[in-house]
């Protein structure tokens, strides 16, 4: 690609970079705490395109009227180069480079979807031992994020829950045999590297579970445990008394994992 082609394309990154960061679709892709360097990233890309485009400009403008003023300065040479019908090569780019448009189409155009019960099913649980439990509030009922739960009944044995009411967030997975969990997709930086946390649902489970649907499920802290067929992991229980279907959130992954 010639300079020109260079700063458009360089341009239409940024500009969907900017779209991806202004709107909930980065989401699918980064955490949310890097929402300021996919913006700043973003900018720094149109600015680099507009002044490449500016600075070509000038290059060709500086060009054109030094090739006029050599034309004044030596008209013969100028009426014997048009006489012989010289015509200079052009080195044409190949059209293939522009499939390189194609991705950035896709990122603008097409939101891809959350890691869902898919993976959830096929990837151990990777709950992570905590480096310590902040204090939780003392709200009834307390709504408290999926990792959190698991990280406080595996690792505390619930001590920190106690008989409290909770009320947790994440969608449903089904295993080969049947039994429900409720997920979320924890993320260390994207969704490349996003792994399923899983806690096991007991008590009042609506009779239908439909993979990937998002409940909210109130009950209690359970000290019962299984383990993670994929990985022998341990996944704790949760008691549910209460079931309710709720939208997709808007940040599907849980990034409490690693704070």
């Amino acid at each position: 690609m010639n300079r020109q082609a260079q700063a458009a394309v360089m341009f239409l990154v940024g500009t969907a970079l900017l779209h991806a960061g202004l709107t909930n679709l980065y989401l699918r892709y980064v955490k949310a705490g890097l929402q300021p360097l996919l913006l700043l990233s973003g900018a720094v890309l149109i600015v680099t395109a507009l002044a490449t485009a500016w600075y070509e400009w000038r290059r060709a403008r500086a060009e054109k009227a030094h090739a006029e003023t050599h034309a004044e300065a030596h008209p013969e040479a100028h009426a014997e180069t048009e006489g012989e019908g010289h015509v200079g090569h052009v080195h044409r780019e190949p059209r293939i480079s522009w499939l390189l448009l194609l991705p950035l189409f896709a990122l603008i155009l097409v939101a891809p979807p959350a890691l869902g019960s898919y993976s959830a099913v096929r990837t151990g649980t990777a709950l992570q031992q905590p480096y310590g439990l902040a204090k939780l509030p003392d709200s009834n009922p307390l709504t408290l994020g999926l990792v959190d739960y698991a990280s406080r009944a595996v690792y505390d044995h619930g001590r920190s829950l106690g008989t409290r009411q909770l009320k947790v967030t994440g969608f449903v997975a089904l295993d080969k045999s049947g039994a429900p969990y409720l997920v979320r997709m924890a993320l260390n930086c994207c969704a490349a590297d996003a792994q399923p946390v899983k806690i096991a649902l007991a008590g009042k489970i609506p009779p239908v579970l439909q993979p990937d649907a998002w409940l909210e499920v109130t009950g209690t802290y359970s000290a019962r445990q299984t383990k993670d067929p994929v990985n022998n992991r341990p996944i704790p229980y949760f008691q549910v008394t209460k079931a309710t279907p709720v939208p997709t959130p808007k940040d599907p992954y849980d990034e409490s994992w690693n704070q």
